[in-house]
């Protein structure tokens, strides 16, 4: 099944594994909570067990250098989407009141990307992500 929309996480290249796996969580669940069609139906098993909804499309992960993440977050804002945002400072955090100031403190040009969400239509974001390659 080809989407109409896409949804695609661009992570740092050169962070810890746990720290990828932690962003591209955050990430997701704030473009989910942003983009609520985006989000399935829930699941049942076999014994009648029920489960919580899935993103119903492919996540695709790229990555990026620090460069390539600003490049993507000024070609996602002026193409009128709403990217999902994670920086280096949130790292020292501990919820999501301190990550929100640790954002509203930093410069908008000089933002410390670890990683960034978009989500929308399919032609849009392949030209917000061109040249960027899967994280791997």
């Amino acid at each position: 099944m080809i989407y109409e929309t896409k949804t695609v996480l661009v992570l740092r290249r050169d962070l810890a594994g746990w720290q990828a796996a932690n962003v591209a969580a955050f990430l997701a669940g704030g473009l989910a909570g942003v983009h609520p069609h985006i989000v399935g139906e829930p699941y049942r098993d076999g014994a009648g067990r029920d489960y919580t909804p899935l993103i119903r499309e492919p996540v695709f992960v790229l990555g990026g250098t620090l460069e390539e993440l600003r490049r993507t977050h000024q070609r996602a804002l002026t193409r009128e989407l709403k990217p999902a945002i994670y920086i280096e400072s949130m790292f020292a955090t501990t919820n999501d009141a301190d990550n929100r100031a640790a954002v509203a403190a930093a410069a908008p040009d000089a933002l410390d990307f670890v990683g960034i969400g978009v989500h929308g239509p399919r032609k849009i974001v392949d030209k917000v992500t061109n040249g960027l390659k899967f994280l791997s």
